[in-house]
């Protein structure tokens, strides 16, 4: 956790064997272990919750592909599918009227003039008289 070697314990030991002193080392020693055993508790407790969790999390995933994989199979089952397909071609066989009728209605006297009405004048040419001075 820590990465500490061994010759780093020996100075710890040292340190804490001439700041704390013989008498009283074995009582600090000691609860520096409980504090540590407390702590590892902890950390294995917080590990034991957060892979409960991520187990519940991968359970939910797997039942909700399974409850798709269910549903997908429920539709695709005989019944379903030979009625589908009925539908089908039932579908297929309908034949829809035409949007417009296919024969244009006879033309009356009403429209020709509506007809001519809207035209435009369309004047007659006017013949072409050649210019006596270009002879």
């Amino acid at each position: 956790m820590f990465d500490i070697g061994w010759s780093e314990l020996v100075v710890i030991g040292v340190v804490a064997l001439i700041a704390i002193g013989p008498k009283e080392l074995p009582g600090v020693l000691r609860t520096v272990g409980q504090w540590m055993g407390k702590a590892r508790r902890m950390a294995s407790e917080f590990q034991g919750q957060f892979n409960e969790a991520m187990r519940e999390a991968e359970m939910a995933d797997i039942k909700k592909t399974f409850d798709d994989a269910s549903a997908a199979a429920k539709d695709l089952s005989p019944t379903n599918l030979l009625t589908s397909l009925n539908k089908d071609v039932e579908d297929a066989m309908k034949i829809d009227p035409p949007v417009t009728p296919t024969t244009p209605e006879p033309p009356t006297a009403a429209t020709f003039a509506e007809a001519e009405a809207h035209a435009p004048a369309i004047e007659p040419p006017t013949p072409a008289v050649p210019d006596a001075k270009a002879s």
